[in-house]
C-alpha cells in the first residue's frame, strides 16, 4: 500500500489536511482507530476563531457553518455581581462564530466520502517509521504496512505519533482544578459567552444552537461527577452567574456531563524526518481561550501549504520552517490561554494577597481600551501569517 500523505487521527486536524491536500492533488489515506460513530459524536471545542471560519469557507466545507454557526461580536467578563462587555469586533474587526467541533468532522467526513477520499475507520496504528516513512496498522484483524512520503500525526494527546520523536521536549503544567461540563437542552441564556469569575469558582455560560446550552464549572480535578445530581448543578450554575441586577439562568435537561482536567503542554520539535506532528499531538491547551481546535486548523493549514510547495517545486524550504513557524503561534495561544485560565479561576491554594491581585487585574482588563483590546485580538485570532 503506498500513498504520498499518510495521517494517522480522523479529528478536525487530520481530516481537514486530507481536505486541502485533496483540493492540491496530493494523495492521503487517514487512519483512525474509532469508529465513525464514535469520531462524529464525541464533544470538544465550539467556539472557531475567524481564521478558523475563512478555511473552512474557502475551501468549500462552510455551508453548513454558515447556515447554523452563531456569529459573536463580543464576550462578557462576570465578576462582582456584574457584567462587562468586551466588544471583540469593534476593537479588531474580527469575529468569533459558535459550531461545534462535532459538526465540523460530519462536515468533512462526508466532504472527503463524497470526493473519493481514503478515510479508514478502526485502522489502529501500531508503529510509525519517520525515516523510511510508513505506517503500520491492524484493520479487520490484519496487519498493513502503509508507505508514504511524508506522515502527518493529528492523532491527539495520546496518540502514537509524539512517542516517535526521538528526544523531544516537552513542557507542562498541571493546573489544580478542572471543568465540570455540561449539555443541555434548553436556550441559551445569553446571546454572548459569558466567563464569570466568583469566589466559589468559575463558570462558562457557552452555546452550541439556540436550543442547546454548554455550560461549565469549575471543579476540583478529582471531583466524583456521581456526586453532582442535575439540581446541584444548576444551583452551583445559577449561583456563579448571580447579578446584581436579577440576571436569570434558564435551566432544562441536561444530556451530557463529563470532567475535563486542565493542562498546557507544548512538545518540541513538531517535526522529525517525514513526521509532522499537529493539534493536540503536540500540544494542549486549558479550554478557557478555546484555542485548541483554532490550533490545530492553524497547524495543517501550514503544513498543507508546505506540502503543496514540496509537490510543485521539490523545495522543502516551508517544510524545513513548519515547527518553527507553527511554534511561534502556539506558544503565543499557550500564554494567551495560561492568562485567560489565571485571571478567571479561583485557585485554592491562593493567598488573600494574591485573590485581591486578580480582582485588580479583571478591574483593569475591563475599564481599559489597550487591555480589551489586547484580550479581544488574541481571543478572535492572530493572523496565520
Amino acid at each position: 500500500m503506498r500513498t504520498q500523505v499518510a495521517i494517522i487521527g480522523a479529528g478536525p486536524a487530520g481530516l481537514l489536511l486530507s481536505h486541502l491536500l485533496h483540493r492540491q492533488g496530493i494523495d492521503s489515506v487517514v487512519l483512525e482507530s474509532r469508529d465513525r460513530a464514535y469520531v462524529e459524536r464525541r464533544q470538544r471545542a465550539g467556539m472557531l476563531e475567524q481564521n478558523t471560519t475563512d478555511v473552512l469557507r474557502d475551501t468549500g466545507v462552510g455551508g453548513r457553518l454558515d447556515r447554523e454557526g452563531l456569529v459573536h461580536h463580543g464576550l462578557e467578563l462576570r465578576f462582582g455581581g456584574a457584567g462587562h462587555r468586551v466588544p471583540i469586533t469593534d476593537l479588531t474587526g474580527r469575529t468569533v462564530t459558535i459550531y461545534a467541533q462535532t459538526e465540523i468532522v460530519k462536515d468533512l467526513v462526508e466532504r472527503r466520502l463524497a470526493d473519493g477520499g481514503d478515510v479508514r475507520f478502526e485502522a489502529e496504528v501500531l508503529a510509525v517509521d519517520p525515516a523510511a516513512p510508513s505506517v503500520t496498522f491492524r484493520q479487520d484483524g490484519a496487519e498493513h504496512v502503509l508507505e508514504c512520503d511524508y506522515i502527518a500525526g493529528c492523532d491527539g494527546f495520546h496518540g502514537v505519533s509524539r512517542p516517535a520523536v526521538p528526544d523531544v521536549r516537552t513542557f507542562s503544567r498541571e493546573y489544580p482544578f478542572a471543568w465540570l461540563g455540561i449539555l443541555a437542552d434548553v436556550p441559551p441564556s445569553t446571546d454572548e459567552l459569558i466567563y464569570a469569575s466568583h469566589e466559589r469558582g468559575f463558570a462558562l455560560h457557552s452555546l452550541r444552537s439556540p436550543k442547546v446550552s454548554r455550560l461549565y464549572l469549575q471543579v476540583a480535578p478529582d471531583e466524583d461527577l456521581g456526586a453532582w445530581s442535575d439540581a446541584r448543578i444548576w444551583d452551583e450554575l445559577a449561583a456563579r452567574f448571580a447579578t446584581d441586577d436579577g440576571w436569570e439562568l434558564r435551566e432544562g435537561p441536561i444530556t451530557d456531563r463529563a470532567i475535563t482536567p486542565m493542562r498546557s503542554f507544548v512538545a518540541e520539535p513538531m517535526r522529525h524526518d517525514r513526521l509532522f506532528l499537529a493539534g493536540d499531538a503536540a500540544h494542549i491547551v486549558p479550554p478557557t481561550g478555546a484555542k485548541g481546535l483554532n490550533l490545530a486548523v492553524a497547524d495543517v493549514t501550514v503544513l498543507a501549504e508546505a506540502l503543496t510547495e514540496r509537490y510543485a517545486s521539490g523545495s522543502e524550504t516551508l517544510l524545513d520552517g513548519y515547527s518553527e513557524r507553527c511554534l511561534r503561534r502556539v506558544w503565543r495561544a499557550e500564554h494567551f490561554s495560561y492568562w485567560m485560565t489565571t485571571l478567571l479561576h479561583t485557585d485554592p491554594g491562593a493567598t488573600p494577597f494574591e485573590h485581591r491581585l486578580q480582582r485588580s487585574h479583571l478591574e483593569y482588563v475591563v475599564s481599559s481600551q489597550a487591555a480589551m483590546t489586547s484580550l479581544a485580538e488574541n481571543y478572535a485570532g492572530l493572523p496565520l501569517k
